[in-house]
């Protein structure tokens, strides 16, 4: 199982690395944790913040589900930060260097850690619609490109980590990882355990010494303990283990046991399911409206420069909120799907106080500010929109 584990943790890396490198995506808007960031101003706003797209409450879906059925499998296998400090630790060994052993009470305690860290992230983020955990966080220093939203901070702390782990097996994940906070409690009612046959088990702690979880497994006939990264080491390290002494499958006590291709399919098709929902059912990270809803609404749906965030859909909104020559009268809904280049947009408006041509209108002209009488130019363009193209039909008419 080791070459397995190996193989699905540098295809989830290489797939990062080039998807980040090469194609230049933003990797940011497939990070479950980032689905955790972006619920609070979602639910109550209708908008995500920056960077985010609805796509991280697809995969956090998926690695919940994959938790329920798994565990923390998606630490073990999927996360970059989790790879890289498990593939250190195993040159640390190389080089002589380690493994040093923390006591169990210690070890309990730092696991603690990441239930505070998760309540003051979340709670700054919630409160300033910023992503507060990117001055720190390893995983995006991984991925950012390196660009000047990058803090001196991050690569501290990623070079605490990486020097750690080579000592020290995943002490990320072990202790710090506010991912680990959430998954914690669902991981604990997983499906698939490591399960220990008294009879057959020979007593040579084995199977204990290589959980780089520090699970006490030779002590407990059911490994139920929430981090477990059902990593199979345990079952690999048993030299009994063809005899039963140790296996994994479902929760019974009859020996009955899955294949280690059981799990690479369960999580291969968890993160497919999730990739195909944010394509399938692609919801708008922002969503606003002004007004009553009325029975004779026009939507009309158009791709927009300059669409680019959380901050900028909020403008485009103002641009439609406009009381001017170019005001929109009665209901109004934004929805936004932000990105760089063209994005998408959808406006519903009162087909019967506006026309279609209105609302490209109040988009791309400039507005003159009564309250702090300034005139705001749109940094907005509309594709196959000309300004200057309009129809004696479709100009505005003095009031």
């Amino acid at each position: 199982m080791a070459l397995t584990r190996r193989t699905l943790q540098g295809g989830f890396l290489v797939l990062t690395l080039v998807g980040v490198y090469v194609v230049r995506g933003n990797a940011e808007r497939w990070c479950p944790f980032g689905g955790v960031e972006a619920l609070y101003t979602y639910v109550t706003e209708g908008s995500l913040t920056c960077s985010l797209a609805v796509s991280n409450f697809y995969i956090l879906g998926g690695v919940i589900l994959m938790t329920l059925l798994l565990r923390r499998a998606f630490c073990g296998y999927m996360c970059p930060i989790g790879a890289i400090s498990d593939w250190l630790h195993g040159l640390g060994l190389r080089f002589g260097i380690g493994p040093v052993t923390v006591p169990r009470r210690l070890d309990r305690s730092l696991s603690m850690l990441k239930y505070p860290l998760l309540v003051v992230i979340l709670y700054f983020t919630w409160t300033t619609a910023e992503l507060v955990l990117r001055s720190f966080d390893p995983c995006y220093a991984l991925i950012s490109r390196h660009g000047e939203d990058i803090t001196f901070w991050a690569y501290v702390v990623s070079g605490a980590i990486l020097f750690g782990s080579l000592a020290v097996i995943m002490p990320f994940c072990r202790w710090l990882c506010p991912l680990a906070a959430i998954l914690n409690p669902l991981s604990r009612m997983g499906v698939a355990r490591i399960k220990r046959d008294d009879d057959n088990c020979v007593g040579c702690g084995d199977c204990s010494s290589a959980c780089p979880m520090a699970i006490p497994v030779a002590e407990v006939t059911q490994v139920t303990a929430a981090r477990c990264l059902s990593c199979l080491r345990c079952v690999d390290a048993c030299p009994t283990a063809d005899a039963g002494a140790i296996v994994w499958g479902p929760p019974d006590r009859l020996g009955r046991r899955w294949a280690p291709g059981v799990l690479v399919a369960l999580l291969l098709l968890c993160t497919t399911t999730a990739v195909a929902a944010s394509y399938l059912f692609p919801a708008a990270s922002f969503v606003k409206t002004r007004g009553d809803q009325v029975e004779t609404t026009t939507t009309v749906e158009m791709r927009v420069t300059g669409l680019t965030c959380r901050g900028s859909a909020t403008l485009l909104m103002y641009f439609l909120e406009r009381d001017d020559l170019y005001e929109l009268p009665g209901y109004i809904k934004l929805e936004a799907w932000p990105e760089s280049g063209a994005a998408k947009a959808r406006v519903t408006f009162d087909g019967s106080a506006a026309s279609e041509a209105g609302v490209m209108q109040a988009i791309t002209e400039p507005y003159f500010d009564s309250v702090t009488e300034v005139w705001r130019f749109s940094p907005f363009a509309i594709e196959g929109y000309d300004p200057l193209d309009l129809g004696e039909e479709d100009a505005p008419v003095e009031p």
